[in-house]
């Protein structure tokens, strides 16, 4: 037992899936106290995009601090917010066309899945949200209300109320649309559903499985939205930033929602920043309203501006589409070879193996860390195997995780035979 075992809470529980004391982090690869490389699959749950310690980024880090650049400021002005206000307007929204003001509400995802909600709430004076089966928003109560784990609901200890769960694409099988269920509720006055002041996803629910909705089913729940004066949210925290090859999620689906929650990967080097962006008209927050103290974290404000580089041109879109390609074709292949019963789904750079023997998925994790490998799972019994490597990653190490992966499999295949024999 080490000082952190022995004094920390029993909540703690990555370490216990990876037990190894990190020391060092470059590029795709993390390093323990005895010295051990270890590939990174995981990415900090989405937060490193870009990868452990990026130059670029890093080197902006060390001379706004060298300067003695200003640290905390609340809501006040400050160079830094104005950097990042200008870059990400510049560089995100106006070549996409798209017109958003901007919420800093607190440093993690979940402050600002409760800004939207709460916002939604006043816009529309309505009181329910509308989540989905298998979605995950945060731990924070107003997150937890519209999130589909039960696990996680439990541990909230109080009733989550004002909410409803919707199925998900793909929910009720390949042949029912799921939206004709949604829209039927919402029309029905028997149906027991008043119209909600709004629905809130993932693109791609990523903590729940990787589970993918469509393009067709998330154009069809925006025309449904704006019908019924519902507004839109899209929770984009862990699979935006370039998660699925494009910066947001939802631009595959070519739809506008009316808020936008982004966090992890926005400062783009793992320091907390977390960002609502909001319809110019339904910006309606008096002053003081809605804040934290840490929403002025003005050195997330300095890297994240020079995590936006990446994006000043189509080149690093092109790499994780490439690499989504790679993914996709040696998982299937791997999965052939060893004849495992699993289906493979994902975009870009997020990629779920979903296991039939839903006990495999963490077997085959165990095995990939002692080959030195980190890659987590997901889904409500963690039945699938989650691919999450750094967009930036080059080709020879996503080569070589993909090795690691199909030996480990076959490991744990062969430990399933000699067991059966």
């Amino acid at each position: 037992m080490n000082i952190i075992e022995e004094h920390e809470s029993e909540v703690r529980g990555y370490c216990r899936n990876f037990p190894a004391m990190f020391a060092s982090a470059k590029g795709a690869w993390m390093t323990d106290n005895q010295g051990r490389r270890y590939l990174d699959f995981f990415s900090g749950a989405g937060v490193l995009n870009y990868g452990h310690n990026p130059d670029k980024i890093k080197q902006a880090l060390m001379a706004y601090l060298m300067r003695d650049g200003i640290t905390h400021t609340l809501d006040m002005f400050s160079e830094a917010k104005e950097a990042f206000i200008k870059n990400f307007h510049e560089v995100i929204l106006q070549p996409r066309g798209l017109s958003y003001k901007f919420q800093f509400p607190g440093p993690t995802g979940t402050n600002a899945v409760e800004a939207a909600l709460k916002l939604a709430r006043k816009v529309t004076g309505r009181e329910q949200v509308v989540g989905f089966t298998n979605a995950f928003h945060g731990m924070t109560l107003g997150a937890l209300s519209v999130t589909g784990n039960g696990f996680k609901r439990a541990g909230a200890g109080v009733p989550l109320g004002n909410a409803a769960s919707m199925p998900f694409d793909g929910y009720m099988g390949a042949d029912t649309d799921t939206l004709d269920y949604f829209e039927s509720m919402l029309v029905d006055n028997g149906s027991g559903m008043d119209i909600p002041a709004a629905v809130i996803l993932e693109t791609v629910q990523a903590e729940g499985g990787v589970n993918v909705a469509s393009v067709a089913w998330l154009r069809r729940l925006r025309e449904i939205t704006q019908r019924h004066g519902i507004v839109l949210i899209v929770d984009d925290i862990q699979v935006g930033c370039g998660r699925t090859g494009h910066f947001f999620s939802f631009e595959e689906a070519g739809i506008v929602p009316d808020i936008v929650t982004l966090s992890k990967s926005l400062s783009g080097y793992g320091l907390p920043l977390a960002l609502v962006l909001i319809k110019p008209e339904m910006d309606q927050w008096a002053p003081g309203e809605h804040n934290g103290t840490f929403r002025g974290h003005c050195p997330a404000f300095v890297t994240g501006t020079a995590a936006l580089s990446y994006w000043r041109n189509s080149l690093l879109q092109e790499a994780v589409a490439k690499k989504s390609g790679i993914v996709q074709e040696r998982l299937a292949q791997m999965l052939h070879k060893q004849g495992v019963e699993a289906t493979v789904r994902g975009r870009g750079l997020i990629q779920g193996v979903e296991f039939a023997d839903a006990g495999l998925a963490s077997r085959i994790s165990k095995d990939c860390f002692g080959r030195g490998l980190i890659i987590e799972t997901a889904g409500i019994d963690d039945q699938v195997l989650k691919l999450l490597p750094s967009l930036t990653i080059k080709e020879d190490e996503l080569l070589h995780g993909l090795d690691t992966i199909e030996t480990s499999i076959r490991a744990v295949m062969s430990q399933d035979l000699r067991k059966a024999a």
